[in-house]
């Protein structure tokens, strides 16, 4: 018997901490890094959450920080299943201007499932002309990653231009704990499967993003140079299948 539930209720996005919040990292020096742009323009039509917002945020130091712009948590950590699997669903659409064509990470609308107990996370990102699949174990500020003989911190993109550029796509991510396996869908068709997952994943937060992936420099950070990014998001269908 499958589980379903929708998060979503995009209409109380201004009462943050009730089912969505403002995501970021708490810093070594007790303030807490928010994903907030603020200029941000946020609207909620037709039970769709709209998100234009001018890059401006940015940070010299440490390559997560830098990375997302503006980006929303699920208030709830949604239970991974001892057995069968849960697979996290839903629209998204992606424009941007003043982003470099036919480069991705220059700018763009994800979707993230992330395992704060892990440092895993599993992502769709979507821009202009192209998308990408993400398979990574993270050091996310504050949270303990487990050791591991093998390769303990790594981030595997796999791009690809075959969607629907600038309109709605679907996006489905599944994740099968007893099996270590992953699978990510795009419009009903399977993409790409990870097998042998080397870690155990947990709970997973839903994040809602605007984001770059731009390599810092010796000199700092060089993700923002005028760009606007403008993401829309359907409510996220979860599905347990046990």
């Amino acid at each position: 018997m499958d589980k379903q539930r929708i998060i979503g209720d995009f209409h109380t996005i201004l009462n943050e901490g009730q089912v969505w919040k403002i995501g970021g990292f708490p810093l070594p020096d007790g303030s807490f890094w928010e994903y907030r742009e603020p200029d941000a323009v946020v609207i909620v039509r037709n039970g769709l959450l709209y998100v234009r917002a001018p890059l401006s945020r940015k940070h010299d130091h440490v390559q997560i920080l830098d990375n997302a712009k503006h980006m929303y948590y699920s208030v709830e950590e949604i239970e991974v299943p001892e057995n069968g699997e849960i697979s996290f669903e839903l629209d998204m659409r992606a424009r941007t201007q003043n982003t470099v064509p036919g480069d991705l990470y220059d700018g763009y609308v994800s979707l993230n499932l992330l395992d704060f107990t892990t440092g895993a996370a599993l992502d769709f990102f979507a821009g202009n002309d192209k998308y990408a699949s993400v398979y990574a174990v993270l050091p996310f500020p504050g949270v303990e990653v487990p050791p591991s003989d093998k390769t303990r911190f790594f981030c595997v993109f796999k791009e690809d231009t075959d969607f629907k550029a600038r309109e709605f796509n679907n996006y489905k991510i599944t994740y099968n704990r007893g099996e270590d396996e992953v699978i990510f869908y795009l419009n009903g068709n399977e993409i790409r499967r990870e097998k042998g997952v080397p870690i155990k994943f947990n709970k997973f937060t839903i994040a809602l993003g605007i984001m770059t992936e731009k390599d810092l420099t010796p000199e700092g950070s060089v993700s923002v140079h005028g760009q606007t990014v403008i993401a829309e998001y359907s409510p996220v269908k979860v599905t347990i299948k046990e």
